[in-house]
């Protein structure tokens, strides 16, 4: 009886101990804010929910910009987090740092298994290497499209939403002379304008395949057909056809178009969502940003975020942020994530069984994969595969200051293009001079 008494206290004593162990902890930084930033601290709380060995501490960092700023400052400290959330515009900076972690090899060093050939490749070519190993998990996935106010569009005898940029500025004028007042909410943006726009028109934004091919590379975007397109939002909003809506002046595009007071104004994807929730009092919906007429229409690229695995953490923080990384690639989370933001899904397994389901075809995903058509328009070419330029977060500042000069009327938009491009070819510059004889993987 003692014997079994014994043995039945060091069976409760082993379980007791094994309930009590802690967990795994690892820090995920990420810069979504507002409605998408709970999303993630959601996605952060069903991964900690869904098992007992790993637990994810996640930490706002109000904002993609200050969550790379922040990481470069920590790790300075010794104090860099295991996972961080970067966007687009800092893939470069990260590539060459050498301060993370590829996922494809921290998959397989971890035996965690993730299809990679999976993955749409639109959006993997932007966080892979030549080689197509993955440097960072795609995550948070967009890319830009128009929305329009159906019910002003139908007012002015508008019956379809044009995908030339010469179809868009007689939409405008057709709206102009139905009485809206604004046509365009207009607020100029680098990833939109510039970017996304150089893509889908099939144009160049810097020399050596915007920058994939070498770090002696040139911004272009002064010379291409960008120009014409800037000096045209600059025309349309002298001549009355679009008006300037931004934080600066007092009210965004976006709450422009929601009051109705605008019929269209260009944003992410990711907005689909949020507009859904606040329910406009009229019919809205969405499409493709346009290209000019003559030109090849070509794919536009990724924007969001993809997750980064950094160096210098414990083999156990590798593990439990390679089955986070997991949880979220499979189909629930992608759906959870998709269902709760606008985003996109990254793989074409998700996608096909989201199609199949019908998620596409019910409020308030209606037409929302429409970004995929975008997406997946070309299969990506050397030119539209997207951008590997060093110092691209201050490349952007300077075209986005440049342009809201030109737009004040302090210089012509030719000027303040001409402007961007020295200053960004000095950023260039100086990116290669910190890393002498090197390329991007």
């Amino acid at each position: 009886m003692t014997q079994k008494l014994a043995t039945a206290a060091l069976v409760l004593a082993a379980s007791v101990g094994s309930a009590s162990a802690e967990k795994i902890k690892f820090e995920y930084w990420y810069g979504l804010t507002g409605d998408l930033g709970t999303v993630v601290a959601e996605t952060c709380n069903r991964f900690n929910a869904s098992q007992d060995q790993y637990e994810a501490v996640c930490v706002g960092q109000d904002g993609y910009e200050k969550a790379v700023q922040n990481t470069i400052a920590a790790f300075r400290a010794g104090k860099q987090p295991t996972i961080l959330q970067a966007f687009d515009a800092g893939t470069a900076d990260l590539m060459l740092s050498g301060e993370f972690y590829p996922v494809t090899k921290l998959m397989a060093d971890t035996g965690v298994k993730i299809d990679w050939a999976d993955y749409f490749p639109g959006i993997a070519n932007y966080y892979s290497s030549k080689s197509g190993e993955f440097f960072s998990m795609p995550w948070n996935s967009s890319t830009p499209v128009y929305y329009f106010n159906k019910d002003q569009f139908a007012k002015a005898g508008i019956t379809e939403a044009p995908i030339t940029w010469e179809g868009l500025e007689a939409v405008l004028v057709k709206l102009k002379a139905s009485g809206q007042g604004c046509g365009l909410a207009y607020a100029p943006s680098s990833w939109i304008d510039l970017e996304q726009f150089s893509m889908a028109n099939n144009v160049p934004v810097a020399s050596n395949n915007n920058g994939y091919d070498g770090l002696d590379t040139t911004l272009l975007f002064n010379t291409t057909l960008h120009v014409k397109h800037m000096q045209n939002m600059q025309r349309w909003i002298t001549e009355g056809l679009a008006k300037l809506r931004t934080q600066a002046s007092g009210k965004t595009a976006r709450d422009s178009f929601l009051e109705g007071e605008c019929s269209v104004f260009f944003s992410s994807i990711a907005d689909h969502n949020t507009i859904s929730k606040l329910k406009p009092t009229f019919a809205w919906d969405v499409q493709i940003i346009p290209t000019y007429e003559g030109v090849e229409r070509k794919n536009t690229v990724v924007g969001g975020a993809s997750l980064w695995v950094l160096s210098g953490k414990t083999d156990d923080e590798y593990k439990a942020a390679a089955s986070y990384l997991a949880f979220l690639a499979t189909k629930p989370e992608q759906q959870f994530l998709l269902e709760n933001s606008g985003y996109i899904p990254v793989t074409k397994s998700t996608y096909a069984a989201l199609k199949a389901e019908g998620f596409y075809s019910k409020e308030p995903y209606i037409n929302r994969d429409i970004a995929m058509k975008s997406l997946t328009w070309t299969e990506p070419t050397a030119l539209t595969r997207g951008i590997r330029l060093g110092n691209f977060i201050q490349i952007r500042a300077e075209w986005q200051a440049e342009v809201e000069a030109a737009l004040a009327g302090q210089k012509t938009m030719q000027e303040a293009l001409d402007t961007a491009v020295a200053r960004g070819n000095e950023l260039l510059a100086r990116f290669a001079q910190t890393y002498p004889g090197k390329s991007f993987p």
